[in-house]
């Protein structure tokens, strides 16, 4: 790779007038980056990198591939975004990682790029946290205002909602899904897909523990939206119906709800099966 380590006095190079790279960085001569973006001592930036205005590299940053990073995001020391794919099917074909604005990505992150076979992209949205140690692996895709805890891992193929929570240490099995303002516990194993608003902890299995009644109060759902998504938990897992009967009758009893219609979507499309309740659960938050 054909590398520059930029001194300040190159400033012809970068307009570094409005950035500030470190004298010991090395950022690629094709490198785009916006401005007032700060790049950290022995950080590496390649050559087909994008980084958008105001997002700031700490030390010993690596980025490489095809990553496109968008506005005011920042990344500290160790994050390595970009690599290669640990996939043993990747054949070196151009794939991308591209992320949002206003996302950050703690010490020793690690985004891999998409493959081939999997669709060529891993995608992390806007305003997103990844605590230290976080793993995304190829092909994964994270919407908005998620938080991973420290150490979360997620395996290829992996798809996460819009304000989403993962608990630190937290494997996720690949081609799983993880609903829109779910919770999962720290710890957790989670091998089959988390329903949209729910609660979710343990291994061996993971289970459901209902509702995630606080995050939908902090997310100022009304309180009509809360009651009928607690009919149709309810319904979805504490009746005798199977899944296909427990769908048509949320269906005929619960109509014109928005997040209910999100949680059976969800449920049909599901290709490793729904996570289910822990019976018995004194926990359950009717």
């Amino acid at each position: 790779m054909k590398v520059k380590v930029l001194a300040f006095l190159d400033l012809r190079l970068f307009n570094l007038r409005e950035m500030d790279i470190h004298k010991f960085a090395i950022v690629h001569e094709k490198a785009k980056l916006g401005k007032n973006v700060t790049v950290g001592p022995f950080s590496i930036i390649g050559e087909n990198v994008k980084i958008g205005a105001g997002s700031k590299i700490g030390a010993h940053v690596v980025i490489e591939g095809w990553t496109e990073i968008g506005e005011n995001c920042e990344f500290y020391t160790g994050a390595v975004i970009g690599a290669i794919p640990q996939d043993l099917k990747f054949a070196g074909e151009k794939t991308i990682v591209k992320i949002g604005n206003h996302s950050i990505f703690r010490e020793y992150v690690t985004v891999n790029r998409g493959t081939g076979a999997g669709g060529g992209q891993t995608i992390i949205g806007d305003n997103c946290l990844l605590m230290a140690y976080t793993h995304i692996a190829h092909d994964c895709i994270i919407g908005n205002n998620v938080i991973f805890g420290n150490a979360a891992n997620l395996a290829g193929h992996i798809e996460v909602g819009d304000f989403a929570i993962i608990g630190g240490l937290t494997g996720i099995h690949q081609f799983v899904r993880i609903g829109a303002y779910s919770i999962i516990g720290g710890c957790s194993a989670v091998t089959q897909d988390i329903i949209p608003f729910a609660k979710a902890a343990g291994n061996r299995p993971n289970r459901l523990y209902g509702l995630n009644i606080v995050g939908l109060k902090r997310h100022n759902f009304s309180p009509e939206a809360i009651r009928n998504l607690q009919k149709a938990y309810r319904i979805l897992f504490r009746s005798n119906l199977n899944l296909s009967q427990a769908i048509l009758k949320i269906e005929e009893e619960i109509r014109d709800s928005a997040e209910v219609n999100q949680i059976i979507n969800f449920t049909k499309y599901s290709k490793r099966g729904i996570c289910k309740h822990k019976p018995d659960n004194s926990e359950f938050e009717e």
